[in-house]
């Protein structure tokens, strides 16, 4: 194993992980709805959302809701729970895969919006749907270097675009049966925020500690997943066939400096009932051990690891050890263990 592979922690910690929910329900009844004329001619049958995915509904901003917005709401949650003053915060690192504009960076909007200082640090940093797992990583570089004394990761995402932009694309009378389906991850997709308070440990052993972790790449794949703001398509079978495959690397590879066999929770990338079991089975993980947010939130991109991790805290005890599991088109891995 490339020793550059491995992520090493020295003394950071997290201090507080907080979501923004997005408000407007959608079904996955409502969903095949809007497509039953084309399920009719194609010949395919509405249900596959909630029995294949497992996914039963998800959730849309308003109209008018920026991303931005959802990343302000759960950075003010994060700074609020976390007791520490936005004057404090060193970086600030946008993890979001929605954006509205090329430039400038989601971060400015999100940096004046919570009143960070002049001396922040802030910027974007886009990995697909493992973005945030790299900004706690890149944060605890910074702490642990002695540059800043505390980080703040944001994201914020919505999927009602690209919703509804493929609904209306499926629509057409040209859609054919493999059109739909090579759309099917699209309305997987869910609309959320997330943000995350880190500092030093050792002026805060009230948090939860970054123990080990691992990076892993597989970019031979990089094809099998391509989206953007109008739509994402997706050969499904072999993203979940590359990407299992990539976690099993990965797992092995990290067996050479940390167990991970028995650890009190799982935090898997929150893509599908199918991704999840398929995951699990070949890691061999205790399904009960894996919270899961994905059948009424859908994947909520990079958000899905720590709004997931947010909606469970309250039933974890200090102590436990927690994996933090992302997955991200292109393909990369990583995973982080939490000291809770």
């Amino acid at each position: 194993m490339d020793a550059s592979t491995r992520l090493r922690f020295a003394d950071t910690t997290v201090l507080s992980v907080a979501r923004a929910d997005a408000t407007i329900v959608v079904t996955s009844a409502d969903i095949d709805a809007r497509l039953q004329a084309t399920y009719d001619r194609v010949g395919l049958r509405p249900g596959m959302l909630e029995s294949l995915a497992g996914v039963r509904e998800r959730r849309w901003w308003p109209v008018g809701t920026r991303f931005t917005d959802a990343a302000v709401m759960a950075g003010e949650a994060a700074l609020a729970e976390a007791g520490i003053d936005p004057g404090r915060i060193g970086v600030l690192i946008d993890t979001s895969v929605c954006r509205e504009r090329l430039e400038p960076s989601a971060s400015v909007d999100i940096h004046r919006a919570l009143g960070l200082p002049p001396s922040c640090i802030n910027f974007d940093l886009g990995n697909a749907c493992l973005g945030f797992l790299n900004g706690m990583h890149l944060a605890s570089l910074l702490i642990d270097s002695g540059t800043v004394d505390y980080a703040l990761v944001t994201d914020g995402e919505g999927s009602r675009r690209p919703q509804e932009v493929t609904l209306d694309r499926l629509a057409s009378p040209t859609t054919t049966r493999e059109d739909v389906m090579a759309n099917f991850a699209t309305f997987t997709l869910g609309s959320g925020g997330a943000a995350m308070v880190l500092g030093r440990a050792s002026a805060h052993p009230e948090g939860h500690r970054l123990a080990a972790g691992i990076s892993r790449a597989a970019t031979e794949h990089n094809g099998l997943c391509i989206g953007d703001l109008d739509g994402m398509h997706t050969d499904s079978r072999g993203l979940l066939a590359a990407g299992v495959a990539l976690a099993e690397d990965t797992w092995r590879d990290a067996a050479q400096f940390a167990d991970w066999t028995d650890l009190d929770a799982y935090v898997i990338h929150q893509v599908s009932q199918v991704h999840t079991e398929a995951i699990t089975t070949a890691l061999a993980i205790d399904p009960t051990r894996v919270p899961v947010t994905f059948p009424t939130r859908g994947n909520v991109g990079p958000a899905s690891i720590p709004f997931t991790l947010a909606t469970h805290a309250t039933s974890l005890r200090r102590g436990q050890r927690i994996a933090c599991m992302g997955i991200g088109s292109g393909i990369n891995a990583a995973v982080i263990e939490l000291r809770w």
